[in-house]
């Protein structure tokens, strides 16, 4: 008995030095919790997350209520409390509590009693986002934002249909017509497949008219998902999501998304679109003691189940780039084999939630999340996986020389928000007092490529009907003034009873016409526009 509890208590002491090694930190760092042995939280064996490694990304993922959405806002209040603010895409509704102070109970209690961590409630700073009709502030982006490859694939085109994307976008930019919403691109689509299709052919190439009806469906489509709505002025400066209030507190930026949930190509589009803005704004960081934005994407298999091949390489590119600009992106998911394979190699955090192994597959998905963890002398991770307790989660890092940490069972800390959504009053409050939702509430419908065009249809049908008038007249005088130019008086021979015609001595109107400036530069033009 003596030999047993002494093995343990040497079995304790050597997980205790393990892990406060391995999670030792020089410079500045967040606690997600206690680590755990043998079902039991261990006291003081924190688990330290270095700042300096978060733009290095990371996972969440665990089945349904197994505490997911708990460990995102606690990672999304601490990292607030280092003045680090983060953007985290909130689908499910149940994250805007954020901005609310929580309330203690003896459970909490007991629960940071274990792992010796101090508990307090507090609210923190919250703005409120939204790309469809919910109240907040309104997320909008320009069509010539995306650009013509990010909005090729978006669209999902092949090769031919994004290379007239790219034509028709060049045109756009060399005629000065601004791409502002899918109204304007839709609208020149069917100028360059109509009326302007002879000018186009002759500056830039044919385009097949089977591959601009297939783009027009596409964009369409998107228009259906409900993306009129994203695309538009005014767009939004991502740099106001790098916020502090006057405490120093990061703001976290919650984008409410409870009413897209079955448009997934609205939702990539607009991740992907986000994600390509921040790496465009955002200056080269280097090796930084903290990143400047953190985003967490939850229900992040929302995006990978719908998402194109290209779509997914566009992903993997910007995650793997964006790290150099200070920013962390993490994915939030019920299975981690939902995240592609190149992406999940990229992630330096990993948190993993109880997955339940009911079927064949389930059991191989567990096998391979397993296979994701290092190594561990105190845990069988493949059987740990399915054994763990609601707000406790297997854990592996980065530390700040970019090493893996080791593999650690947490109980991760509870949050000190409220761990529920705001009432309709409260949400009202918080908008009500935003400087950001009267900035980008107004619409503005600026003169872009749509109204421009219009009136360039327009002004060519007035032009081609006088044109005719015009041409219809002179042909009248011309047949006139035809059949008596150059004749002469003659003497009459009555050989009849008629009086003989009297010569024409005044100009003819239409020689008034053929000189005058006015018609020279009509024809002029006419001619000016055929030749192009």
């Amino acid at each position: 008995m003596f030999n047993s509890k002494f093995m343990s208590m040497n079995k304790k002491d050597d997980f205790f030095s393990h892990i406060s090694g391995g999670y030792s930190c020089k410079g500045d760092y967040i606690v997600l919790g206690g680590a755990m042995l043998d079902g039991e939280a261990v006291t003081d064996a924190h688990i330290r997350i270095a700042l300096k490694s978060l733009n290095r990304h990371g996972l969440i993922a665990g089945a349904t209520g197994t505490g997911k959405t708990k460990t995102l806002q606690v990672l999304a209040e601490q990292l607030s409390l280092k003045g680090i603010p983060s953007l985290v895409m909130d689908v499910k509704g149940d994250l805007s509590g954020v901005a609310r102070p929580g309330s203690e109970n003896d459970f909490i209690r007991d629960r940071h009693a274990k792992i010796n961590l101090p508990y307090s409630t507090m609210g923190f700073p919250v703005e409120l986002l939204t790309i469809s009709e919910q109240n907040g502030v309104r997320l909008r982006a320009t069509v010539s934002e995306f650009g013509p490859v990010l909005f090729s694939r978006i669209l999902d085109l092949n090769d031919t249909q994004a290379g007239i994307m790219s034509i028709i976008f060049k045109y756009c930019d060399d005629n000065q017509l601004g791409l502002i919403d899918l109204k304007d691109i839709r609208k020149v689509i069917q100028y360059l497949t109509g009326e302007g299709k002879e000018e186009l052919e002759k500056e830039y190439g044919a385009m097949s008219t089977a591959s601009t009806g297939v783009i027009l469906r596409k964009i369409i489509e998107l228009e259906q998902q409900g993306a009129d709505r994203f695309f538009g002025e005014e767009s939004f400066d991502v740099r106001d999501l790098m916020r502090r209030d006057a405490s120093g507190n990061g703001y976290i930026n919650i984008i409410r998304l409870t009413d897209i949930q079955d448009k997934p190509k609205l939702f990539s589009t607009f991740m992907l679109s986000l994600l390509a803005e921040v790496y465009s704004t955002m200056p080269e960081r280097g090796d930084q003691p903290k990143p400047e934005l953190v985003i967490f994407i939850d229900e992040a298999h929302l995006i990978f189940s719908q998402a194109s091949k290209v779509l997914l390489e566009q992903i993997e590119t910007i995650v793997k780039l964006i790290r150099s600009k200070g920013v962390g992106v993490y994915f939030i998911t019920q299975n981690p084999m939902d995240v592609p394979a190149p992406v999940l190699a990229q992630l330096g955090l990993k948190v993993q939630h109880a997955l339940r192994a009911f079927t064949a597959n389930d059991r191989k998905d567990i096998r391979l999340t397993a296979e994701n963890f290092p190594i561990s002398d105190y845990y069988r991770t493949e059987e740990t996986i399915t054994s763990l307790g609601t707000g406790e989660a297997l854990v592996t890092a980065l530390n700040e020389k970019g090493i893996p940490t080791p593999l650690a069972v947490v109980m991760v800390r509870a949050p000190m928000s409220r761990m529920d959504i705001l009432t309709p009053d409260e949400i009202s409050s918080i908008n009500s007092s935003s400087q950001l939702v009267t900035r980008y509430s107004r619409v503005i419908d600026p003169d872009s490529a749509a109204e421009m065009l219009e009136r360039k249809i327009r002004e060519a049908e007035e032009e081609r009907r006088e044109a005719e008038a015009r041409k219809a007249e002179q042909k009248s005088y011309e047949r006139d003034y035809g059949r008596d130019y150059g004749r002469t008086t003659r003497t009459p021979t009555r050989t009849s009873g008629r009086t003989p015609s009297r010569r024409r001595t005044t100009t003819h109107p239409v020689v008034k016409v053929l000189t005058s400036a006015t018609f020279i530069r009509g024809v002029m033009g006419i001619l000016t526009k055929a030749m192009k």
